[in-house]
This record gives C-alpha cells, structure tokens and sequence, in this order.
C-alpha cells in the first residue's frame, strides 16, 4: 500500500494539474513497482510560500525580488 505525499507551494495548481500528479503518480507505482492503483494513496499538500524556505530566505522573499 504505497502513499505518496507531494509538497508543492499553494501557487494556484489547478485542480486539473492535481488530478494529473495523483494519476501519473499512481500510473508510475504501478508501471515501475506493481503496485495496485487502488490501494495508492496520493495527497498533495499546498504550503503557504511564507512557510517554505530555501537557505535563509522564505520563498516569498525569493519570488519578490
């Protein structure tokens, strides 16, 4: 029973483009591991770019300059 949990900043990803990840991720599993599509879990997380960082800098900072 995979579970896959992807992380991406909440920079308006369309639900389409959520759909999309949880379907090639779920086809990948099964393709590369033979996992069951029913029994693989997906969740997407949208992180708020203040509360993601890279070095010193939250990713807010980084897109503002």
């Amino acid at each position: 029973m995979p579970y896959v949990n992807i992380k991406v900043t909440d920079e308006n990803v369309t639900a389409a483009e959520k759909k999309a990840l949880i379907e090639g991720t779920t086809q990948l599993l099964q393709d590369v591991l033979n996992k069951d599509p029913k029994a693989t879990f997906v969740v997407i997380d949208e992180v708020s770019t203040d509360n993601w960082g890279i070095g010193y800098e939250t990713v807010t900072e980084i897109r503002q300059k």
